[in-house]
């Protein structure tokens, strides 16, 4: 199957629908996906019969669970330079759907990991299911979390986004929401009655009154599509299942507050809650190379005033994983051998300096991430 069918684009009524289609790979992103996204997204925006766009994936087992991570370790293996043109189309349509000018609906059904936050929790209307499970599990295969991962997590409540950005943890429906990566939660029977509802509100655009604005009140009193939108989700959402992450914020927040990786495992340890336990004990399965540069990424996300300057912070902090022995390693561990068992270089915290954490934040030789072309 080739790229062109990896994403399927059709129209139901007034809605572009964008349906990833690799279900045997998890619908992981290729190259040729993120630019077939864009394409589709680029051409609906100019098509005034298309109101709203909807994002799903093929098959029942989620989204998407990231990045091809097989390709980008077979790049980084010769040392080619495909990976970075990857990420750097990957995140510019992370920022082209996060300022999308019509709605940008996603359903964020089963495994939503990596590049799947990427091309979701950017839009502007974000659903969850019961069989949600989100995450940015970098850290263990020897990346910082990109994607806008880190833009989003950094202004996350408290220390939370911390706690998720570094040991990778999953989150459900409640928790997603809770912490800024969701808006609604449906139950996924109800996902296909959401999409026909929206393809029948928006159709044609005169059918309802709908007007070609975005938020807010008109003057002749026809309705924006944006609160069309939000109209018809509300009918369909429900309330989670009960999440954890806000019950947990007293000790996530006193331990990740640490100014270094190191203290964090020892407030983890020192804690005396048993999930603390368990986050200190996942933290040093990690590399110790990616958590120090992840959690310098998160605080320097938190003073940064843009998503596109974020992403620009993410690009220099991929490109340099690609020189470091742990990304091959943690992948090969992950994906390859599935040994679990990565060998870390170095293994220990304590051998991770300062400057071996600087090399995240210089631009790469090939450029930055806009380089020449302004922001879309």
């Amino acid at each position: 199957m080739d790229d062109e069918q990896h994403v399927l684009t059709h129209r139901h009524g007034g809605v572009g629908q964008v349906i990833l289609n690799r279900p045997r790979a998890l619908n992981a992103l290729t190259h040729g996906m993120v630019s077939g996204i864009s394409e589709a997204l680029a051409a609906w925006e100019r098509d005034d019969d298309v109101r709203a766009v909807v994002i799903s994936g093929a098959g029942e087992r989620g989204l998407c669970a990231g990045g091809d991570i097989r390709a980008i370790y077979e790049d980084a293996r010769v040392g080619g330079g495909a990976s970075e043109a990857f990420w750097r189309d990957e995140y510019r349509l992370n920022a082209y759907i996060a300022r999308y000018p019509k709605p940008y609906v996603a359903f964020m059904d089963g495994i939503v990991m990596g590049g799947g936050v990427g091309v979701s929790a950017h839009g502007g209307v974000r659903i969850v299911t019961e069989r949600s499970a989100v995450a940015m599990p970098e850290t263990g295969i020897g990346l910082v979390p990109d994607v806008g991962g880190t833009y989003l997590l950094s202004r996350a409540p408290g220390e939370v986004g911390t706690h998720l950005a570094l040991t990778g943890v999953v989150v459900g429906a409640a928790d997603a929401v809770w912490c800024g990566l969701a808006d609604h939660f449906v139950a996924s029977e109800r996902l296909e009655g959401v999409r026909d509802a929206l393809g029948e509100a928006l159709r044609g655009g005169a059918a309802g009154g709908l007007a070609g604005g975005s938020v807010g009140g008109l003057a002749d009193g026809r309705v924006p599509v944006d609160g069309v939108v939000r109209d018809v989700v509300a009918r369909f959402a429900g309330v989670a299942p009960e999440g954890r992450l806000a019950a947990d914020r007293g000790w996530i927040d006193a331990c990740y507050a640490a100014d270094t990786v190191e203290e964090i495992v020892d407030r983890l340890y020192g804690h005396g809650h048993p999930a603390a336990k368990e986050a200190a004990e996942t933290l040093l399965t990690r590399s110790p190379t990616a958590l120090k540069a992840t959690l310098a990424s998160l605080r320097r996300a938190r003073g940064l005033p843009t998503l596109e300057a974020v992403l620009e912070q993410e690009y220099r902090a991929s490109c340099a994983a690609l020189a470091t022995a742990d990304l091959v390693e943690g992948i090969r561990a992950q994906v390859i051998d599935k040994d679990r068992a990565p060998r870390w270089v170095p293994g220990e915290l304590s051998g991770v300096t300062g400057g071996e954490v600087e090399r995240f934040f210089v631009a790469p030789g090939g450029g930055g991430l806009w380089g020449g072309v302004g922001v879309r």
